[in-house]
């Protein structure tokens, strides 16, 4: 049995995304063991970014400055927006470095199961930057789900009124797929999608 404090830290840890009850435990071994450097490295960053950390007022991602660094680097091309439904999507679409444009967080995605409507999203955010002008395509990058694909649509409804160019991330077969591993959502997809060689 470990003292409550242990626990505590373990339960702590296993609410995080990615990590289970098993996984917590061993990351809480490792910091008992490595302590006397990994805990005050540890608490410093978690201090560091509970002080400094902001959403930023343009897009929604999450930065220590605001605007953040995507929204105010003079590189990027403010003519074209990339729609995605939360920060970690931005992340992982900018860590590829194929876009060049900027990025705007929805902060979710349109789901009645859940609740979830147009007003709850940062939908009218959006609007107000397409309506400011300057923005010459939207590129929805929503995930290939039902609600994504839904909040896409609606998206695309929602800016059938400004002359801007809507497009949408491309769907079907992943590079390095085989076909017989893939569900039948994915093939459709793939086939509707098909193009010449």
């Amino acid at each position: 049995m470990a003292s409550q404090e242990i626990e505590t830290l373990s339960s702590a840890l296993a609410r995080l995304p990615g990590l289970g009850p098993r996984s917590a435990r061993r990351a809480v071994l490792w910091l008992v063991k490595n302590r006397d450097k990994a805990l005050p490295q540890l608490q410093d960053a978690l201090a560091a970014v509970r002080e400094t950390l902001v959403e930023c007022p343009v897009c929604g991602n999450v930065d220590t400055q605001a605007p953040c660094g995507i929204c105010a680097d003079p590189r990027r091309d403010a003519k074209a927006i990339c729609v995605v439904e939360d920060v970690s999507d931005l992340w992982a679409l900018d860590r590829a470095r194929l876009f060049t444009g900027t990025y705007h967080v929805l902060g979710g995605k349109l789901s009645a199961l859940d609740g979830v409507r147009p007003e709850d999203l940062a939908i009218d955010t959006l609007m107000a930057r397409v309506e400011a002008g300057g923005v010459d395509e939207i590129v929805l990058a929503m995930n290939a789900t039902l609600e994504g694909q839904t909040t896409a649509h609606y998206l695309a409804e929602r800016l059938e009124d400004f002359p801007v160019r809507v497009t949408q991330l491309a769907h079907g077969l992943p590079v390095g797929g085989e076909l017989d591993y893939l569900d039948e959502g994915t093939l459709a997809q793939a086939l509707r999608a098909r193009r010449p060689v």
